[in-house]
């Protein structure tokens, strides 16, 4: 078979796949509470295609075992509920997660290859990726608020099918690149739970000062360590650190601080979608002409407040922008601004806490579905605030994870934004096999 595209095969992904629908799952069995079985969902499927975890979708009853998903089965969403249409008939590979079995859930398609099928899964996973595919997956789609698309439209796909050794270099290329920034987001996953783990050590559970006390273990440096008092002291709030203060949200931060951001300037712009659930980076920002909105700039916290995104823990750490530059979003977001000697990482890592959340979940009033917490009741939360020394300390235990988060963060973004560049010209046979290595190797 020639190398060239004009001599490839035109085939349609009937020829090659069936796509199996999942099981309709019992709701009565549905939990948020996390257990080892978990369905697969829309939700599942990141927007330009590949898995991600999301919120979990629990399920406590019995199943039929040949709904069960495996690692590196290729799955494909056949509903989304956005009015683009965002994560439609895209393909994602199911992940090994420890602890968790996956469901094959309805809506969501099994990609199962063909007998003899001259084709490599790790192609199909990348072509059900590209804008050509999309294109005829979203136009073929009905419904109007929820589109649908099903097996045979997603099989009546037609496109030409290159050598299966040429296949194999493809998905080794493009698997290379997501491997690296899935490795990129797990390192990123991993630095996030230590920083907010030392939050609630110092913060919340106070235990330094427990094991200054000689009540538990000591688990910090010894210079770390001994800045940290020995006793409490009673508070309205309860004990807490000798020499800390027991104040208000509105007393220790600034919220809703002034920006300036004049009416008509294109400024950087953040959309609620953007907003992750897990993890403070952001999703696409963009420039757009200032009307109304929230404002903002770096070190800044965006804290979703309306139903459902509070609920869903939709936050985000402002690290996108240039030194004395201000962005804008919806009108949604609070935004919270520690005062000194509190670092600014400090108000992300407070939003991401439990204790915090269900406080404002909790202080949430307005109609039902559009209930939101305001800005005078969330400025009613306690929360203890260390002397300047310890502050200190954790702004020098903190800051650094939290720039290395951003780092990696922009390193996953170029070498996401170089996979979707290769991708349509690699499967076309735009681009040749050596010239896709040397723009691998000019980011590595």
């Amino acid at each position: 078979m020639s190398f060239e595209p004009q001599n490839w095969p035109l085939v349609k992904l009937s020829d090659l796949i069936t796509v199996k629908h999942g099981f309709a799952f019992k709701g009565e069995f549905f939990s948020d509470e996390p257990t080892e079985l978990q369905l697969t969902t829309p939700g599942n499927f990141a927007i330009g295609g590949g898995f991600q975890l999301g919120k979990g979708k629990f399920y406590s009853g019995e199943y039929p075992k040949e709904y069960v998903l495996k690692n590196g089965d290729l799955i494909v969403t056949m509903t989304d509920l956005s009015k683009a249409a965002d994560t439609l008939g895209y393909a994602a590979m199911v992940p090994e997660t420890e602890g968790t079995i996956w469901l094959h859930n309805q809506r969501v398609g099994l990609v199962q290859i063909k007998k003899d099928a001259p084709v490599e899964l790790d192609f199909l996973h990348y072509l059900m990726r590209t804008a050509d595919y999309r294109h005829w997956v979203v136009s073929t789609a009905t419904g109007s608020t929820v589109k649908h698309t099903s097996p045979s439209r997603i099989c009546d796909y037609e496109f030409r099918l290159p050598p299966i050794w040429l296949q194999g270099e493809i998905g080794r290329i493009l698997t290379a690149h997501d491997d690296r920034i899935t490795l990129l987001r797990e390192t990123n996953a991993t630095l996030e739970a230590i920083a907010q783990a030392l939050f609630k050590s110092w913060f919340v559970d106070f235990d330094p000062v427990h094991a200054n006390a000689g009540t538990q273990s000591p688990s910090l440096p010894p210079e770390i360590q001994a800045l940290f008092p020995a006793t409490f002291t009673d508070s309205p709030q309860g004990p807490i650190p000798e020499g800390w203060s027991w104040i208000t949200l509105d007393e220790a931060y600034e919220i809703n601080p002034k920006r300036l951001l004049k009416k008509g300037v294109v400024a950087k712009y953040l959309d609620m979608a953007s907003v992750q659930t897990q993890g403070h980076v952001t999703g696409e920002v963009i420039d757009r002409e200032f009307g109304s909105g929230t404002k903002f700039c770096n070190g800044d916290t965006l804290l979703a407040r309306i139903t459902p995104c509070l609920e869903n823990g939709k936050t985000a750490f402002v690290d996108f922008l240039e030194p004395n530059e201000t962005g804008w979003g919806s009108t949604e977001f609070v935004v919270l601004k520690p005062k000194a000697p509190l670092p600014d990482f400090h108000g992300y890592l407070l939003a991401r806490q439990s204790v915090f959340r269900e406080f404002a979940i909790r202080s949430m009033s307005g109609t039902s579905g559009r209930q939101r917490v305001q800005n005078d009741v969330l400025g009613s939360f306690n929360l203890a605030i260390p002397d300047k020394p310890i502050a200190t300390a954790f702004s020098q235990v903190v800051t650094p994870i939290q720039q290395s988060i951003s780092a990696n963060h922009k390193q996953a973004k170029t070498l996401a934004h170089m996979r979707d560049t290769l991708l349509p010209r690699l499967i076309s046979g735009q681009l040749r096999l050596p010239e896709a290595q040397a723009a691998i190797e000019g980011i590595s």
